[in-house]
């Protein structure tokens, strides 16, 4: 899947700053400075498109690659062994204590604690 970066702001706020330009150059009564006034409002203009160009070039030149043709299987590339595995058996028997009902007689009985192990 390709991403797509997000740049709306800074494409709406570009657009913007151009537009404010083009206006103010429109809206600006006439005088014996014009030339001066041009200059500036066009270098201003010429910055703002060069760098929405510069950005649309930064932007594209990171794309991903293409995706493979359909039916396309990468080959297995055959390395070296797999590590031997080694499986460690326990050490002993695994032993816990629980209380165990003991009868005493028929009706009596008590509880000890007995060891067992598995």
């Amino acid at each position: 899947m390709r991403t797509i970066p997000v740049l709306g702001p800074i494409r709406h706020g570009a657009r913007l700053a151009l537009v404010g330009a083009l206006l103010i150059a429109a809206v600006t009564p006439g005088s014996a400075r014009d030339g001066q006034n041009a200059a500036i409002i066009g270098g201003l203009a010429a910055g703002v498109v060069g760098g929405v160009a510069a950005g649309a070039l930064i932007n594209g030149a990171n794309q991903p690659p293409p995706p493979p043709p359909p039916g396309y299987r990468p080959r297995r590339v055959v390395g070296e062994e797999p590590e031997e595995v080694v499986v460690r058996r326990p050490r002993g028997p695994i032993c816990h204590y629980e209380r165990r009902k003991v009868w005493l007689n028929d009706e009596d009985f008590t509880y000890k604690r007995v060891e067992v192990c598995e």
